[in-house]
């Protein structure tokens, strides 16, 4: 599951788009939550839908849930480079960005 990256990501590792994964921040651009910024909680692959920290929806019941959001409404602001291969995929393409 992709997500666009924001033009500060994009201008710096020459690439539109970024596998979400979980810890990512991102900014919500469409929708009722337009606006809101957190770190991507979790990814549901079957449904192609993310949740964001901060964002839920008030139950009939008064409880809260997480809300569903589509990664296509969304734009990555920071990556999470915590993980040792992706850090290595991302300086790979600064790298040859950098040598051409």
């Amino acid at each position: 599951m992709r997500a666009p990256l924001s033009d500060e990501l994009r201008e710096r590792y020459g690439t539109r788009t970024a596998a979400l994964r979980k810890g990512d921040t991102v900014l919500i651009v469409r929708g009722d939550y337009k606006g809101h910024e957190g770190k991507v909680s979790s990814i549901d692959l079957s449904k192609m839908r993310i949740t964001v920290e901060g964002v839920t929806i008030k139950k009939t019941d008064g409880t809260t849930k997480p809300a569903p959001i589509k990664p296509s409404k969304v734009i990555i602001t920071k990556l999470d480079l915590s993980d040792k291969k992706r850090k290595e995929i991302f300086e790979s393409r600064l790298k040859r960005r950098e040598s051409s």
